[in-house]
């Protein structure tokens, strides 16, 4: 068979076999196919998907790409959490250690940024020498002697879908359902795990632009992993407005050791608190999500998830001090500039649109060979229903290292203000303003 077939025969609706889809992962994974001819076939599943046989085919040769690690020796549960991807979503960062703190292992294999969203790779590196490429020895070894270990996809897990994640990012094809699904699974499905806590983000800056969708997602992810044998717990999660105060790399390093400390924003530490609290409950070290919280509340306020990530940091290569002074290790911007909101009441948030000026500052991709500036990003103080007065001190701070005269630099301001819808603070009775980040958990 040829690719360009195979390519023809999904493009016009029709179902590939099962030799036919584990050809096309094996391409993919020995480079035998130019990028182009991939990419063809991800536009045709885009538009023409794939059935729950072919989505279960595709994932498993994903998963059997590269190896599929045995961590049976690690006596601790292994549990993942995976988000789809958010504006600010520092997630990852805090959380892991602090399950990890809690007695559950955490073997985490994470990517990097996508589109409007940052990766959590991509903000580890922003530690001086953190390395996120390990051999799967040192991955297996620091889960075991940790509870926690942050890697990417090495040349041994998951190697085909490595190549579509890249390829996905750069040709519009990132928002299908099944190769969400299929990516997140792939990698999650190679890393050992006994269970995953998938953060699916709903709203403006996500993936999901509706719960409808986000709650397809999450079926198509639980029949994947109950076929491999895995309990799934989906949290359904508000994406209308960023997640804490900051959207870049180091910027977010920054505000999850906020976390770590027992402090930070009060929706950073509750998404921490709620996903910590399912894993925990997958991990079979809490009865149900209340005990879970407890526990998660706890080693952030005593200073037991903040050890764990101190000794991650260390064991990956990266600078330790980063958790006593993060502003005098993590990069620094050449450019601070303020920007000052018209007066008024904030009555939505373009959540994507602030997500791409943070990446048109240097915090993301556009293609991918791009580089990425680590000090990149924005620092946000406003927030839904918040009023705006004439004479208020700048609500953003954006770091960036363009020269003043770089069209870019005009091209993120002229975003990040068309990004607050504003209306007058005393025009009518502010509009209610959701209390909670999470939606909807789904066991």
């Amino acid at each position: 068979m040829l690719p360009v077939q195979l390519i023809r025969k999904k493009r016009d609706g029709g179902a590939l076999d099962d030799a036919e889809l584990r050809a096309f992962i094996g391409w993919v994974t020995d480079n035998a196919i130019p990028d182009y001819q991939v990419a063809a076939m991800l536009m045709a599943i885009f538009f023409r998907g794939l059935d729950e046989r072919e989505l279960a085919t595709w994932a498993d040769a994903m998963t059997r790409s590269g190896d599929v690690i045995d961590l049976s020796h690690i006596a601790r549960k292994k549990v993942d959490k995976h988000s789809t991807g958010g504006v600010g979503d520092k997630i990852s960062i805090p959380l892991a250690p602090a399950v990890a703190a809690c007695g559950v292992a955490v073997p985490m294999v994470s990517g990097r940024g996508l589109g409007h969203t940052g990766g959590t790779l991509d903000k580890l590196e922003s530690i001086p020498g953190f390395k996120v490429n390990l051999p799967v020895e040192t991955f297996k070894r620091l889960t075991d002697e940790l509870g926690v270990c942050l890697i990417g996809q090495t040349e041994r897990i998951a190697p085909a879908d490595k190549r579509l994640y890249a390829l996905r990012d750069v040709t519009a094809t990132v928002e299908s359902l099944p190769l969400i699904a299929s990516s997140i699974m792939s990698k999650k499905l190679a890393e050992g795990i006994d269970g995953l806590v998938l953060d699916c983000k709903v709203g403006k800056g996500a993936f999901m632009k509706s719960i409808e969708r986000a709650r397809e997602l999450c079926a198509l992810m639980r029949a994947i992993g109950q076929r491999a044998g895995k309990t799934i717990t989906c949290v359904l999660t508000d994406m209308d407005a960023p997640i804490g105060r900051t959207i870049g790399n180091a910027l977010e390093i920054r505000e999850s050791i906020e976390v770590l400390r027992g402090g930070g924003p009060t929706d950073t530490r509750e998404l921490t608190h709620v996903l910590g609290a399912e894993m925990l409950v997958l991990g079979g070290v809490a009865k149900d999500a209340v005990e879970g919280r407890a526990k998660i509340e706890k080693v952030l306020t005593d200073g037991s998830a903040l050890e764990v990530f101190r000794k991650v940091v260390a064991a990956q290569g990266g600078d330790p001090r980063v958790c006593d002074s993060p502003g005098s290790v993590l990069p620094k911007p050449a450019h601070r500039d303020e920007l000052t909101l018209p007066p008024g009441r904030i009555v939505a948030i373009d959540s994507e649109a602030l997500g791409i000026a943070a990446l048109v500052l240097g915090a993301g991709r556009r293609t991918k060979d791009d580089v990425i500036d680590p000090s990149a990003g924005l620092v946000i103080d406003a927030y839904l229903g918040e009023v705006i007065a004439h004479d208020a001190p700048p609500q953003v701070m954006l770091h960036h290292s363009l020269s003043p005269q770089d069209g870019r630099l005009a091209e993120a301001r002229a975003m990040i203000t068309n990004a607050f819808v504003m209306q007058p603070a005393d025009d009518q009775p502010a509009p209610p303003v959701r209390s909670s980040r999470i939606l909807e958990v789904i066991r």
